[in-house]
């Protein structure tokens, strides 16, 4: 199918309205009575909720798009892949460990990608009613409760390296072996100062949502964010945000600068005037030749 054939804005708003339904099931739940199943360490949990608001999400798309394919974060197992063919890539709650401890930085994340490339994306925080949505060509927006859009990104000044910077990150939930070997001596590296060989950035957040923190980068709140271990429904809606908003999304290892959606390393950079391109080659030194097992 033409990507190019599809009304990308009619579904981007169709998305929004079946993310707003969802994001109503997650803000009514009580996740402190809810059943909280371990998917592999305390790490990296699954609540009934996220199923449930998994399969209403899917329901809603697949009646509207019958021929599209749809990869779930609670659906998904080892072998399922993501074709050349409009696909829905879809977290039901990107943040469940803020959902399960009453954190609000939680969201319904919901990408359509075509030909592997992001063309929709909608992200929204219940709690907050905070809405972020992109469609391929249309530019990206945010909103918050309801409240007049504004155009995406808030600013855009020109990126001027490392030591300013507010970088998002996350620990992930290996929290052994080399992939964990990396993220120590990258987080490292970032926060200490230059007199011991550190870049000594302005600061680090770790929020505990992929999804959120890459529309921050959207807006032009922070400069960047790098998780190596992330899978396509953590990025794939603020993928398309960041990138109609003019960030970059490349890889979380040094040298490809067009990564493939289900790519799980990766760095997103706020849009800018200037520096895009210096700010990541700064960003990969940091890593050189370490590599995760991603």
């Amino acid at each position: 199918m033409d990507d190019y054939s599809l009304d990308l804005e009619a579904i981007c708003s169709y998305v929004v309205e079946v993310a707003k339904e969802a994001g109503k099931i997650i803000h009514d739940a009580k996740p402190t009575s809810l059943t909280t199943i371990t998917k592999k360490n305390t790490a990296d949990i699954v609540t009934e909720t996220d199923k449930a608001v998994e399969r209403l999400i899917r329901d809603r798309l697949s009646a509207r798009y019958p021929t599209f394919a749809f990869v779930g974060e609670e659906t998904y197992h080892e072998g399922v892949a993501i074709t050349d063919e409009p696909t829905f890539i879809v977290d039901p709650i990107d943040g469940t460990s803020n959902f399960v401890h009453g954190f609000p930085a939680v969201c319904v994340s919901i990408g359509l990608v075509v030909r592997r490339v992001p063309k929709v994306g909608v992200v929204y925080n219940p709690f907050r009613q905070e809405l972020w949505r992109a469609a391929h060509g249309h530019g990206a927006y945010t909103s918050v409760a309801g409240g007049e859009p504004a155009k995406l990104p808030l600013t855009s000044s020109p990126l001027q390296g490392l030591g300013p910077a507010c970088i998002g990150i996350e620990w992930g939930s290996d929290r052994e072996g080399p992939n964990f070997e990396l993220n120590l001596k990258v987080f490292t590296t970032l926060a200490r100062t230059a007199a011991t060989g550190g870049r000594f950035v302005n600061s680090l957040r770790c929020t505990g949502s992929a999804a959120i923190t890459i529309c921050r980068v959207a807006n032009g709140q922070q400069e960047a964010f790098w998780e190596c271990g992330s899978w396509a429904w953590d990025v794939a809606a603020a993928w398309c945000i960041l990138v109609e908003a003019g960030g970059i999304m490349v890889d979380g290892h040094p040298g490809e600068w067009s990564p493939p959606v289900d790519n799980r390393r990766y760095l997103a950079v706020r849009p800018a005037t200037t520096g895009q391109r210096e700010f990541v080659e700064e960003f990969w030194s940091i890593i050189g030749d370490d590599r995760t097992t991603y």
